[in-house]
């Protein structure tokens, strides 16, 4: 698909009707026991998700999103009483996230502001104690960015990190469709068993599903995993407003895989099964940052960011293995254990997908990008899915059930 057809699709043609009540507002008791709707062939069938283990073929390689939700949202109170919330989406200074979870000063992060009109001081500080020694934490803005703001922040206590920081006195953000606030037991249940790496505000919720015993599971059918790292921004809730996806600006998220799973990805001659949309671009975007590098050999890594529309500017001779090859290389000439790299790409209807031949995922919301993503993946078939999900009494979206769909 060229860009122009892309570009004009219409995203009020993937639309359904979602009542409220169908959105799950918090998780099961037990994770596994979540519906699992199976397509393939263009047939369609229910599951529990403890079953997984019976659709995923022997030696298959099935990639997972590490990431880990972080405690973002920070709330100052002002003399007067008002509320500033400051919602942390990505780090600014230091740029790289763990770099800036390890300061023990200062850090400068863009963020969502709210009650933003209230907050005409220079700075804002809020008193806390971490194991009862004190800490005053300064929130300072730096720059409108227009919808968001750099914001500075300093703390006088050096012996706690920006990441302990957050721990203590931050709360986890839950998708605003839940209509709730954030409790406790998010904590917990809004987390991956496997998130280790620390940068998200939205969690990968495929994943959500996974437990201990549905990984020893796979691993005693010789399934292989992998895992890289999409730090999940709060752009995945922006809806479209846009009547067609020209006029509709992705956001930017960071991508990280070491050399050892994208060796793991060259290597695999089995069925690759991504969990959840953000492993799926994670692994599309590593195609078009080989197709960079094989146009540019000597291309700096600061450079090697997939733009929005990119894949459809791209002819797509070059193949997977091929471009997967040109990565591993490219990293071996530099001696990088790890590519770190930033990606805007958008999946619609028509993109020529390169690795995965299924999807793990939840039931995403109307006329979104994620509907879209799925829409690509499954062809004019994702109404069906959607329709008979509907029908049998599935649970939508971030805490809802989930479907393993095979690319047709």
């Amino acid at each position: 698909m060229d860009k122009d057809s892309a570009r004009g699709i219409k995203i009020s043609d993937y639309n359904y009707v979602l009542p409220d009540e169908k959105i799950a507002k918090y998780p099961l008791d037990k994770r596994s026991e979540s519906k699992l709707l199976h397509y393939k062939d263009g047939e369609i069938s229910s599951f529990r998700f403890y079953e997984i283990d019976r659709l995923i073929p022997e030696n298959s390689l099935v990639i997972f999103n590490n990431t880990k939700v972080i405690h973002a949202r920070l709330f100052f109170r002002k003399p007067t009483g008002a509320v500033i919330e400051v919602f942390c989406l990505t780090p600014h200074l230091p740029r790289e996230y763990q770099q800036n979870f390890e300061q023990r000063e200062r850090c400068v992060w863009s963020c969502m502001v709210g009650n933003a009109k209230r907050w005409r001081e220079d700075s804002l500080d809020m008193e806390f104690d971490i194991d009862g020694a004190p800490v005053v934490l300064t929130a300072r803005k730096v720059e409108n960015l227009g919808g968001e703001w750099l914001v500075e922040f300093s703390w006088d206590n050096h012996d706690y990190t920006f990441s302990e920081l957050l721990e203590v006195i931050g709360k986890l953000p839950i998708p605003p469709y839940l209509n709730r606030e954030s409790e406790e037991k998010d904590d917990e249940t809004y987390q991956t068993v496997y998130s280790v790496i620390e940068g998200s505000v939205a969690a990968p919720t495929a994943g959500l599903h996974f437990t201990p015993d549905t990984f020893e599971a796979l691993e005693n059918k010789n399934v292989n995993t992998a895992y890289v790292t999409l730090h999940v921004g709060a752009g995945t809730f922006r809806p479209v407003k846009s009547e067609s996806m020209a006029g509709h600006d992705m956001h930017t998220e960071f991508i990280a895989l070491s050399r050892d799973t994208i060796q793991q990805i060259y290597s695999n001659n089995s069925p690759l099964i991504v969990v959840g949309t953000t492993s799926l671009r994670t692994v599309e975007s590593l195609y078009y940052i080989g197709v960079k590098i094989i146009n540019n050999p000597d291309i700096d890594v600061e450079d090697l960011g997939v733009s929005q529309w990119e894949p459809y500017d791209v002819d797509g001779e070059v193949g997977s293995k091929e471009s997967l090859k040109a990565v591993l290389d490219y990293m071996d000439r530099r001696g990088m254990s790890q590519l770190v790299a930033e990606t805007k790409v958008i999946i619609v209807p028509g993109y020529k997908f390169h690795f995965p031949q299924a999807i793990i995922t939840n039931f995403h919301q109307p006329e979104s990008t994620l509907l879209l993503l799925i829409a690509a993946f499954a062809g004019s078939d994702w109404s069906r899915i959607y329709d008979y999900a509907l029908s049998e009494d599935y649970r939508f979206l971030s805490y809802g059930d989930s479907s393993m769909i095979w690319m047709r």
